[in-house]
């Protein structure tokens, strides 16, 4: 065994340890724990423009197509765009990491930059998720007109040889062109509430933890929009806990780094666990997750 494959799997028993000890688990995530679901990653241009190759003649990078004002000025090419999302999401099975994760007994909150709804999907608890940026599978009014949010069970049809949206899901109150209530690049009229009515139950979640009672695992998130990266290092300084990151890549300025894409990353860490927490051995596991 090389001396990097020593390292890693040093880290993995650590975070196991880490995991066995504690009974809260805060599980942030960006869009790499997606990946292995088979969702694309908009990693760079490059990797945008292969997912959406019309964005790519007309020029758009993913920041400059993910903007409020595609909804005013061709709000076709905007559901264009995330109708396909909200289709794909919804043909999307969460992989084998959500299980693992959801199968951990201990006390878990979810804190996630990605909008495609894949943790409610794989069954964790709507009331103990944070969305910082919104779902697509809520909308809000494009002007606002007000403030409500509402259920997206809209299907939208979408030419994906123009990136063009056949029909135009509609605000339920005014009748204006209706839009994902998602936080956008460049986005004043997101409406907030849904979200800061997850972020007042995370900080109720977090004022119940005790010292040396959370872990917390980071999984596939990036640097070029870093919300969930700080999200995670605050919390760790904050209950004094070592942070394990899971990222192919960008793995570094952590305590305990696992440089392999999130569903390797967590069937390392957890199916032990999980294996021995069935048997005898697991009693004390149990036991410090409060079961």
């Amino acid at each position: 065994m090389d001396r990097l494959s020593t390292h890693l799997q040093t880290n993995i028993e650590r975070a196991r340890q880490l995991l066995g000890q504690t009974r809260y688990l805060l599980i942030t995530a960006g869009a790499g724990m997606g990946v292995d679901s088979g969702l694309p990653d908009f990693r760079g241009p490059e990797g945008f423009w292969r997912a959406y190759p019309v964005a790519r003649r007309l020029g758009l990078r993913f920041e400059e197509l993910a903007n409020p004002r595609w909804f005013e000025e061709n709000p076709k090419l905007a559901w264009g765009f995330y109708g396909h999302r909200l289709n794909l999401y919804r043909r999307t099975t969460p992989h084998r990491g959500f299980e693992l994760l959801l199968q951990l007994p201990h006390d878990k909150f979810v804190f996630t930059s990605n909008v495609d709804g894949q943790f409610q999907k794989a069954g964790f608890s709507e009331e103990k998720i944070v969305e910082i940026h919104g779902s697509i599978h809520y909308l809000q009014c494009t002007l606002p007109c007000c403030d409500q949010i509402w259920e997206n069970r809209e299907e939208v049809e979408v030419d994906e040889e123009r990136l063009e949206a056949l029909n135009l899901p509609r605000c339920r109150f005014c009748g204006e062109v209706a839009r994902p209530n998602i936080l956008m690049f460049g986005d004043w009229k997101f409406i907030p509430d849904r979200v800061d009515a997850q972020l007042e139950r995370f900080e109720e979640w977090l004022g119940r933890i005790g010292s040396g009672e959370l872990a917390i695992i980071e999984i596939g998130a990036g640097t070029a929009v870093p919300t969930v990266r700080n999200l995670s290092e605050r919390i760790a300084r904050r209950f004094n806990t070592p942070l394990i990151r899971i990222n192919p890549r960008d793995y570094h300025n952590c305590e305990i780094p696992i440089p392999l894409p999130a569903k390797k990353g967590l069937e390392l860490i957890i199916s032990p666990l999980l294996k021995e927490g069935k048997g005898e051995r697991g009693k004390n596991f149990r036991e410090r997750s409060g079961l």
